[in-house]
């Protein structure tokens, strides 16, 4: 086991280094991030210019820059910022904490709903709880996020704040401008979190619960199942100990994979609820042509996707014991 977790991460070294050097390739060749200088009115002196171009080394080429940017990373500096005068790894800390609790969340209530529905599915198949439960996957699986979000903050947020006569459900932002302490603090990060959750676990929800369904289905009709019925063992030990923990199996692949569009959906989230987040640093990074801030949101995210990856294989000895790592 130890053999094989070091094996995956001396493998994900190379995987980083590649897709760093073609983001950074690709966003140094959109266009020239001192545009903005270049044309502000009134005109700046060419001196300020220079230093701002010499701050972002845009004065070597290519591949000195790169490497610049690449031995700076290993003493846990992401470089500077275009716009402002800013290290990007000051913000990154705080700002991955704020996207991550709705990711982690979000993917936990996916997973849940999605086991439920899916065992429930497949246990009463072809029944009208199963077609329910289907009409509704595909139905949250063909809504855009941004679209879905929009629905939540108009017709959701709305009526149960009107209902309650207090604002227990926010739609921008994610916490008060005011400081609070407290239980009054942790009511104000939920209040912000249920919406952007809510829209990230109902679209991952979906397309799970029909992966769960199938291999339920799967399991269900193996022949260890039918021995297990035959030995006498209650339908419940039947479903939980040996046919639920199999069934998890193609699950887990699934939401491992998943990871990346999950982040790519709160990059959107984050835009409809206005959340300081990382997706709001990548699409201002972008609008920017700012290739360290983009940069620092693609190892971030690349970083989390690999770990992430490395932790579903290594779930898989757990489920089912038959498997062992060489």
């Amino acid at each position: 086991m130890l053999a094989f977790t070091l094996r995956r991460l001396l493998i994900a070294i190379p995987i980083l280094v590649i897709s760093s050097f073609i983001t950074f390739f690709l966003v140094a060749l959109s266009g020239d991030p001192l545009g903005d200088l270049k044309t502000h009115q009134p005109p700046l002196p060419p001196s300020t210019i220079a230093a701002k171009r010499h701050l972002l080394h845009l004065d070597e080429p290519l591949f000195p820059r790169y490497w610049h940017w690449l031995t700076g990373l290993l003493h846990g500096d992401f470089g500077p910022s275009v716009k402002q005068n800013f290290n990007i790894g000051s913000q990154l800390g705080h700002r991955l904490t704020v996207t991550m609790r709705m990711v982690a969340l979000a993917m936990l209530l996916a997973v849940i709903f999605a086991v439920i529905v899916g065992v429930i599915s497949a246990v009463r198949q072809y029944s009208g709880l199963d077609y329910a439960f289907t009409f509704t996957g595909f139905l949250f699986l063909s809504m855009p996020s941004f679209w879905l979000a929009i629905l939540l903050k108009e017709f959701l947020a709305i009526r149960i704040n009107g209902w309650t006569g207090h604002t227990l459900l926010y739609t921008i932002g994610d916490s008060s401008v005011e400081d609070k302490h407290g239980l009054a603090h942790v009511q104000d990060i939920a209040g912000h979190i249920i919406l952007p959750t809510i829209v990230l676990a109902l679209i991952s929800y979906a397309s799970w619960s029909r992966f769960q369904r199938a291999s339920m289905l799967d399991v269900l009709n193996s022949d260890y199942i039918r021995l297990a019925r035959a030995k006498g063992l209650t339908n419940r030990r039947v479903m939980v100990r040996h046919a639920l923990r199999t069934a998890l199996i193609p699950l887990t692949t699934v939401t491992a994979l998943d990871l990346a569009g999950i982040l790519g959906g709160a990059v959107i989230t984050e835009r409809v609820f206005q959340w300081h987040g990382m997706g709001e640093m990548l699409i201002n990074g972008i609008n920017d042509r700012d290739v360290y801030v983009v940069l620092a949101w693609l190892l971030v995210t690349a970083f989390i996707v690999v770990m992430f990856n490395l932790i579903a294989d290594l779930l898989y000895a757990v489920l089912d014991p038959r498997i062992r790592y060489a």
